[in-house]
């Protein structure tokens, strides 16, 4: 997210002398993106970030593909996804491809025994059930129901939930993940139009700096492999920093829906971009004011993308027997529409409760071997009287 961001001690100038008060200097680190030429962060250190006293065996937890191409439209229970103890364990990837990896987890404990990086995507975390804070070094980021959290690759952080009963899902992305273009001006500040504002966006607060020495497991996700470290210093050792790279959060809740006279296309509800897909936020709204306006969506099809929906809470009007936690998969090359009779029910309807995340890939979905025990092997047959 382009907005200036400090908090903690820092130098006057970058690349100086900058001491801790028993004269020994901090350790500087460059955080940056794209070489040097895109967004970065400046870190200053109690410790060099480069203490590793160990290397474990890495080990393979890229997702096993059990359905590479397909053409049918696909269902998944996302609340079948058994609860674990462990957070990285809970992570089951169920739809995927060379651009991301889509994941549901539901753990039940805090990361409090190791940290963890992903060094291959940006993550986005929804919440859909629970509430806690990510921990990093840049500072604290509490979330509760319905928070995107995103988390840019190379952050090292640890989530620490408030109950057991947890469910996320989880966007992992292999480009960088910005908010839409079109909603910022040349300077890169949101406009007018832009269906949320910067106040919306909550950077991270309350730095904590843990300046000790010991040993640090930290387990670092790199090309499918997970990595584990033991650092010799504490990762959260920021005495501050500054920059543009860092993890944020932003509710779905403040997201204020674009309406129209008449049925508005999917991307009035856009919230982040990439290089390589979309997500977009469905939220209660009032629908179209036309008199003769129908307000369920019509029969489109999806000629050169997949459509992902993630059914979140609320009542859909153009969906029947919709569960929380469902995902839908329409692959491109095919139409799909309301179901049957949800047409005519939705006409003369003022309004809608419905809240969804949906994800636009430009490039086919596979579906993993975990997807396929949670699949709704009938759901293609939903659209028949």
């Amino acid at each position: 997210m382009p907005i200036y961001h400090q908090l903690g001690k820092v130098p006057s100038k970058r690349h100086t002398v900058f001491r801790k008060p028993n004269g020994a200097l901090y350790s500087e680190e460059l955080v940056s993106t794209h070489g040097f030429s895109s967004t970065y962060s400046l870190v200053y250190h109690c410790h060099p970030p480069t203490l590793v006293k160990q290397i474990g065996e890495p080990y393979d937890v890229s997702p096993k593909i059990a359905r590479r191409k397909h053409l049918k439209h696909t269902s998944l229970k996302g609340f079948a996804i058994k609860s674990k103890d462990d957070y990285l364990e809970s992570r089951v990837p169920v739809l995927v491809n060379d651009d991301l990896h889509i994941s549901l987890a539901a753990p039940r404990q805090s990361m409090t025994d190791y940290f963890y990086k992903n060094s291959q995507a940006d993550e986005i975390i929804f919440i859909h059930q629970g509430s806690g804070v990510v921990k990093t070094g840049y500072g604290q980021i509490p979330f509760s129901y319905g928070d995107y959290i995103v988390i840019p690759r190379g952050v090292i952080y640890q989530i620490h939930f408030d109950q057991s009963e947890n469910r996320l899902f989880i966007v992992e992305s292999f480009s960088p993940i910005r908010t839409p273009k079109r909603y910022r001006n040349e300077f890169g500040q949101l406009m007018e139009h832009a269906p949320f504002y910067e106040r919306d966006i909550r950077k991270p607060s309350q730095l904590e700096t843990n300046d000790s020495l010991g040993d640090f497991e930290v387990k670092i996700k790199k090309q499918g492999l997970i990595y584990p470290y033991v650092y010799g210093s504490h990762p959260f050792d920021f005495i501050g920093w500054d920059g543009y790279h860092y993890p944020w959060a932003f509710s779905i809740h403040d997201f204020m829906p674009i309406t129209g006279k008449l049925h508005q296309p999917p991307p009035v509800h856009q919230t982040f971009e990439t290089d390589s897909f979309v997500v977009c936020s469905f939220c209660p709204r009032l629908y179209d004011y036309h008199p003769d306006s129908i307000p369920a969506p019509y029969s489109h099809s999806n000629v050169d993308s997949d459509e992902v929906l993630y059914y979140v809470d609320g009542d859909f009007m153009s969906r029947k027997s919709v569960e929380r936690g469902q995902i839908t998969l329409h692959p491109g090359g095919i139409p799909h529409g309301p179901h049957p009779g949800t047409v005519e029910k939705s006409i003369g309807q003022k309004q809608t409760d419905e809240l969804a995340v949906m994800i636009d890939p430009f490039r086919p979905l596979m579906l993993t071997e975990e997807a396929l025990e949670i699949e709704d092997q009938e759901y293609f047959k939903s659209w028949l009287s």
